[in-house]
């Protein structure tokens, strides 16, 4: 069964903004930080944003720090990526990832989570 999905993406013009989201099926959101990663051709897995269990601290790529916010709404079960003034170098599939923890500490490594989205294609024309 999917137990991340992810959806949201897609084509956007040069310094536009697109808005991700990340639900979290048949289990708790409150349980678990979470992240969002990136991949395209050519590059490895690439971290982007993390939030913990409670909303707070987050934790950006200082690629996107400025452009892109983390957020999340546990009485909905859903994560979000809100990702404004995007560049072409954006261009990816993102996922997101859930990690369970009994803190509210978040991760930046793709390694420590263990529940994983689809994937959503966002384009950014130049």
């Amino acid at each position: 069964q999917v137990q991340l999905v992810d959806a949201g993406g897609g084509l956007v013009q040069d310094g536009g903004s697109l808005g991700l989201s990340c639900a979290i099926k048949e289990r708790a959101l409150t349980d678990y930080a979470m992240g969002w990663f990136r991949e395209s051709p050519g590059k490895d897995r690439e971290f982007v944003a993390a939030i913990s269990r409670g909303g707070g601290p987050t934790y950006y790529a200082d690629s996107v720090k400025g452009r892109f916010t983390i957020s999340r709404d546990n009485a909905k079960n859903t994560a979000y990526l809100q990702m404004n003034s995007l560049k072409p170098e954006d261009t990816a599939v993102y996922r997101c990832a859930a990690d369970r923890r009994t803190d509210y500490g978040a991760s930046v490594s793709w390694r420590d989570y263990e529940l994983w989205g689809q994937g959503t294609q966002v384009t950014v024309s130049s």
